[in-house]
């Protein structure tokens, strides 16, 4: 049995949650290691104060045991509770000093006392030993680990929220000109981040304001070359207007006959492109106004299909009322129904369930740039048929009256255009208005 990997969640990878962890992490570190010095300091300095104290008070004990005085009181010879390494270090004649429990008290549960400082040296073979109260200094270096835990994890608390705050504005910032990159790439040229502390050069700039600024400048280089894409397509298509209207006039003073014939049509031909020209300046311009009436989607498909004049079957599985703009919707099915005769194979079939329009054809398929990034002007698979523009206008328009065209190739073969339009829900049991013709059902061919 395959292991499942175990996957993080989302939030973990943000810049936010790393930044935290290695906060954390970074401040933690320091805190440890500040606290072992400064604990390994003071535990050194006060045991060496308490060990010079013991030594000296050896030294008193020594001069009483070799004067055959009464030893003082907390000194004796071998007593109780002595530790061994002391011991065996007065038995080779050496002194030294040690911290350990106490000596034995007759009143002590635990037959012992507190933590002692203990000093032993040589006499006549036996361990001359003394001992003082430990307890004190133990307990201030106790006091002294607790506070510096309570000040580390109190560091690392005010450091993780003002380290938070600092990254927060940074992550902000870098949402601000994400969220505006998005909105430059669905074609809003008008975004821009506008970053103050670009706005001032004198003011030092970070990275998010160099980000920032470079993409600011992007969108403006990117709206003017493509302002000026626009212009010159317009331009061009409105120039051309003027003199095919006069070919167009001369070509129907020619004598009857091939010749004739073929003059029309390539005329024909040009005005198309020039009025598909001057459609894609228009929606490139984002100017187009909507004319948004209620219709029976049925009826409209069927009506297209007539135009057009192929051979188009009409399949209404589900009929459904659309709000929408009739001249342009027209348009869109019209262009896709022209495209799968030009670039597929029959039969083709528009279907309509819901406020789904689907167009279908039996040819090779959509080809790979086109699912990839959509329909491209001036660029088509077909050898020649066409000029790339009638599926741009589609995807324009659609965008337009707000609806949504997909392209993919079914796994049977073929190429499938499917058009989702906003559907029409009445609130009251009057009829819109803005109706138009009946719901249709059936299948006509």
């Amino acid at each position: 049995m395959r292991r499942r990997r175990f996957r993080a969640p989302a939030w973990a990878s943000t810049l936010t949650w790393k930044a935290a962890v290695f906060l954390t992490a970074m401040c933690c570190t320091l805190a440890a290691l500040l606290g072992v010095l400064v604990h390994t300091a003071v535990t050194r300095q006060t045991v060496s104060h308490a060990r010079e104290k013991a030594l000296d008070r050896l030294e008193v004990v020594t001069d009483a045991y070799e004067a055959g005085e009464p030893l003082p009181r907390g000194s004796g010879i071998d007593p109780p509770g002595l530790p061994a390494p002391l011991r065996a270090l007065a038995a080779d004649g050496e002194r030294g000093t040690m911290v350990a429990d106490g000596p034995h008290r007759p009143g002590d549960p635990d037959g012992r006392s507190g933590p002692a400082m203990w000093a032993a040296g040589p006499a006549d073979g036996r361990a001359l030993a003394t001992w003082t109260d430990y307890s004190h200094s133990a307990r201030t270096i106790a006091g002294l680990d607790r506070a510096i835990i309570g000040s580390s994890l109190l560091a690392i608390a005010a450091t993780l929220v003002v380290g938070l705050f600092a990254v927060g504005r940074v992550t902000r910032r870098l949402h601000q000109t994400a969220r505006v990159a998005r909105r430059i790439s669905a074609g809003d040229l008008d975004a821009r981040v506008d970053d103050p502390r670009t706005a001032r050069p004198v003011r030092g700039q970070d990275e998010v304001a160099i980000v920032s600024g470079a993409l600011d400048t992007m969108a403006s280089s990117l709206q003017r070359r493509l302002q000026t894409e626009q212009r010159f397509t317009a331009d061009v298509a409105h120039e051309l207007r003027t003199p095919l209207t006069g070919l167009s006039a001369a070509a129907e003073l020619l004598p009857p006959g091939r010749p004739a014939e073929l003059v029309r049509d390539r005329v024909r031909a040009m005005r198309a492109l020039t009025e598909d020209l001057l459609e894609i300046s228009r929606l490139d311009a984002r100017t187009e106004e909507v004319d948004l009436a209620v219709h029976d989607l049925a009826p409209v498909v069927e009506r297209v299909v007539r135009a057009s004049g192929t051979e188009t079957g009409v399949r209404v599985g589900g009929p459904a009322r659309v709000e929408t703009d009739r001249r342009r919707l027209e348009r869109v099915i019209g262009n896709l129904v022209a495209n799968a005769h030009r670039h597929g194979a029959g039969p083709v079939v528009v279907e309509v369930s819901g406020a789904v329009v689907s167009v279908r054809d039996h040819g090779a398929g959509f080809p790979a740039y086109l699912l990839e990034g959509g329909p491209q002007r001036f660029r088509t698979d077909g050898a020649g048929k066409g000029h790339g523009l009638g599926l741009t206008i589609a995807v324009g328009q659609a965008a337009v009256i707000g609806a949504r065209l997909e392209f993919v190739n079914p796994p049977d073969g073929g190429a499938l255009a499917r058009l989702t339009l906003p559907e029409y829900v009445r609130l009251d049991e009057e009829d819109s208005a803005g109706n138009t013709g009946e719901q249709g059902a059936g299948t006509t061919e």
